[in-house]
């Protein structure tokens, strides 16, 4: 029988549910995602460090564990919030279920707790940190507590230590992917267009990246405040002296347009699903994205190189930039989009036609 778990909330409220995963307390800034599939991407994404995570979408697990779908090596999350736990999942693919991955991985989990309740409530007051407990007898001191938890060295704490490479069959180009708690399918995603892929951790000097003479340099997403990262924003400046065909991805779009001038802001309760739309400026056709972040650029500090290219259907917040002194473009969804919809992944085309146009 599963034991009582209790989730508090920065603003005095809680929650009872039932505990699976790893028996642990823990704190964390608590979001929602609205993705109805691809809950082993959501588990698996480096953006989520230092935050306990609600799926909207009431049944998780129905498909097990599927490690060939993991976008990292490990989950980062601090907790994840279901509805409904599926015990026993039922797919060809499936080499594992939910509730033991969580105890190899050390993450735990409440089930059986009213995640609309919940999530209107993030709605509503915006994100907010919570503790995941197992007993009410500290409530005040648990309060108090939670309220000076903040998401500290996120990008150092996802990125890869050592560089690594990826071999495309046929290659014609060679691509520099920064890691910043990047997703593996923005790998994949050069190496079956022909690109060899070589990811450096997130703090490589602009230097040893030249040194590599790439024909293109991809930015990863990632986790935590934007602006935090002082080292990478600077060498960002540096690179793009140097003309080279740049694509940026949510937390590296972020990092581009602060390289430049730009600003970012947090959001009320940001943009996490696989259902968001994204509207292209020049063209007004709206794609569905999927998307994690909780911050954005903001669209009136946006530089005079540039301009906003898509905007976010729902609040016209800013999500994509390309530049007009620089052959370099971003985005703030995610195009590579495993579990998510691929209506965005010609702007992997576009980068590589991008690149080869340079290299003429």
């Amino acid at each position: 029988m599963s034991r009582s778990a209790y989730l508090i909330l920065e603003n005095g409220t809680y929650f009872e549910g039932k505990s699976f995963g790893f028996e642990k307390e823990t704190t964390g800034e608590l979001v929602f995602t609205t993705a109805m599939t691809g809950y082993l991407e959501t588990l698996t994404d480096p953006s989520y460090y230092g935050q306990v995570v609600i799926q909207t979408f009431p049944l998780i697990g129905n498909y097990g564990v599927i490690p060939a779908d993991f976008e990292s090596d490990a989950p980062a999350l601090k907790a994840y919030i279901v509805r409904n736990w599926c015990q026993a999942p039922s797919n060809f693919r499936c080499q594992g279920d939910l509730d033991t991955f969580l105890k190899s991985a050390k993450i735990p989990g409440l089930y059986d707790i009213d995640t609309r309740a919940l999530t209107k409530i993030v709605r509503e007051y915006g994100v907010m940190n919570c503790k995941l407990t197992y007993s009410l007898d500290n409530l005040e001191k648990d309060i108090e507590e939670m309220k000076g938890y903040t998401v500290k060295d996120a990008v150092k704490s996802t990125s890869i230590k050592e560089k690594q490479t990826f071999n495309a069959q046929n290659p014609e180009l060679d691509v520099v992917l920064i890691d910043y708690g990047a997703k593996h399918n923005i790998g994949r995603e050069l190496v079956k267009r022909g690109c060899n892929v070589t990811v450096v951790p997130y703090n490589t000097s602009a230097k040893d990246i030249l040194a590599m003479n790439p024909d293109g340099i991809m930015l990863s997403n990632g986790p935590g405040d934007p602006q935090e990262n002082v080292e990478a924003i600077a060498t960002l400046k540096e690179l793009c002296k140097n003309k080279i065909p740049t694509f940026g991805i949510c937390l590296g779009h972020q990092l581009l347009a602060l390289s430049q001038g730009a600003k970012t802001e947090k959001l009320h309760y940001g943009h996490r699903g696989a259902n968001q739309p994204a509207k292209e400026v020049k063209t007004n056709r709206v794609y569905i994205t999927s998307q994690n972040h909780g911050y954005a650029v903001i669209n009136d500090s946006v530089p005079k190189n540039s301009e906003v290219s898509f905007v976010n259907g729902n609040d016209g917040t800013c999500e994509g930039i390309n530049y007009t002194d620089m052959p370099a473009f971003s985005v703030q969804f995610h195009p590579e989009a495993c579990g998510g919809p691929k209506d965005t992944a010609f702007l992997f085309d576009r980068f590589v036609e991008l690149m080869k146009e340079n290299k003429e």
